[in-house]
């Protein structure tokens, strides 16, 4: 692939996640859903708790929809989430209400696909995709998914290093020639706080932002342990929160929400970053090479910066929100925004807003059964994951980190070979310890 430079891929990303583009039927050369009678049909691949979130959201989203196939790398988890839908009385953690979704459940035995290899299958016996498997699996399977002329909704982050951001950049590419809809589950795009925040953020009502701060800060999440008889491939993919190859690190997990509002708000990417970040309390033998906490200083090009933090320490202020400082006021937390005085000029009463985990899936699930091509996320979400990486990068090195450099790297932390009995690209020592980048030593690009 040739070089991407920061300034070409801000203008590949200038399709705002959620930009409406209304075609004619004849126009749109993925299948669509017109007759009320043709259900559209769903294959979920990746059936962890997130995955069976989006399922749930996808079946409840008003249309004539079918779960037809299912695939995750372990049979239990395929088990367990099929059980869970299936059950009348489940609610999802972000429902509102239990509703029996069994009558569009369609999943016979010969349609559930355990294994590295079964997203193949569940591609082949759908018309939407919904990819929620660990990061690193992204861009093989939003790859796979367009190559097969399917709509997608995929989980973010897309990727967890250069090669796979640019992996799906082409797929993107590809998906806009189709016309298929992708709707990427950063749902803050989704959500009307703020969406209305930024709409008056980008008319000026607090000027030129100056500076940005974004936070992901919390405990932390779970920990699986190695259990007896498993290879290390088996234990990482259960435990995948804790390898960059899997996961990217929470910086890229987790606190690229909070990036994607700040380059939402800047409308651009950075141009470099630098940073600071280590392993001061989470460092268990199950917690793998991440670190627990990460500081950045994204700095755009017009001179403005990005403050941002994240950490997984319990015990510790938590904080998962973004605020921007204009040359006209301020917007101190979603949904509000101040003059330079103080005066509160917005204040976003969120209580009856539809949840946006729901309503991406909604508006989606309404574009496919119209035949309409309205969603091209999948720029964006790459937009926002190269941010991660970028950041991470800079805390694993402890230098300033060009985007050019990071976009170009041709470090791939994915495997060799994709097997139970293979080797993962990082492997423990004889005490069960993992490498750990050291800043100032670790190369990153």
């Amino acid at each position: 692939m040739e070089s991407i430079n920061r300034r070409s891929f801000v203008k590949k990303s200038a399709l705002a996640a959620g930009a409406g583009i209304m075609l004619s039927e004849e126009d749109i050369k993925a299948k669509v859903y017109v007759d009320g009678d043709d259900a559209i049909k769903i294959g979920l691949i990746g059936c962890g708790g997130r995955g069976t979130g989006a399922v749930t959201q996808a079946l409840r989203s008003g249309q004539n929809v079918k779960l037809v196939a299912m695939a995750d790398a372990f049979k239990d988890n395929l088990k367990k989430c099929y059980d869970r839908i299936s059950d009348p009385d489940f609610k999802d953690w972000s429902s509102e209400k239990a509703v029996d979704m069994s009558s569009m459940i369609d999943v016979p035995e010969e349609h559930m696909f355990d294994g590295f290899d079964g997203y193949k299958k569940v591609i082949d016996l759908c018309d939407v995709v919904l990819i929620a498997t660990p990061p690193g699996f992204r861009p093989i399977h939003f790859e796979a998914a367009v190559n097969a002329n399917k709509h997608v909704f995929m989980e973010k982050p897309l990727a967890v290093d250069g090669p796979g951001v640019r992996r799906i950049l082409a797929a993107a590419k590809i998906a806009k020639q189709k016309k298929l809809n992708v709707v990427v589950g950063l749902q803050r795009h989704y959500q009307k706080i703020y969406t209305e925040w930024m709409d008056r953020i980008h008319n000026g009502v607090i000027g030129d932002i100056v500076a940005s701060r974004v936070y992901w800060n919390g405990a932390g999440v779970w920990v699986r342990e190695r259990q007896p008889a498993q290879t290390e491939m088996e234990y990482q993919m259960r435990n995948w929160y804790y390898f960059n190859w899997l996961c990217g690190d929470h910086i890229t997990e987790q606190h690229i929400h909070n990036l994607d509002v700040g380059n939402w708000a800047k409308q651009a990417v950075p141009v470099r970053a630098m940073g600071m970040g280590g392993r001061e309390v989470r460092d268990g033998l199950d917690h793998g090479e991440i670190f627990d906490h990460h500081y950045v200083e994204y700095e755009y090009a017009d001179g403005s910066r990005m403050y941002s933090q994240c950490r997984h320490i319990e015990g510790c202020a938590s904080r998962v929100s973004e605020a921007f400082h204009g040359t006209n006021g301020s917007a101190p937390k979603p949904g509000v925004l101040k003059t330079r005085s103080g005066y509160t000029i917005m204040k976003h009463d969120d209580e009856n807003d539809v949840n946006p985990y729901q309503e991406e899936h909604n508006l989606l699930f309404a574009a496919i059964a119209n035949g309409e091509y309205k969603y091209a996320d999948a720029e964006n979400g790459a937009n926002a994951t190269m941010t991660s990486i970028l950041g991470r990068m800079a805390t694993y090195s402890g230098k300033i980190i060009e985007w050019d450099d990071a976009m170009n790297s041709s470090i791939d932390l994915s495997p060799s070979r994709y097997a139970w009995d293979a080797n993962p690209p990082i492997m423990p020592d004889e005490n069960g310890r993992y490498p750990i980048a050291v800043p100032g030593q670790s190369k990153v690009v």
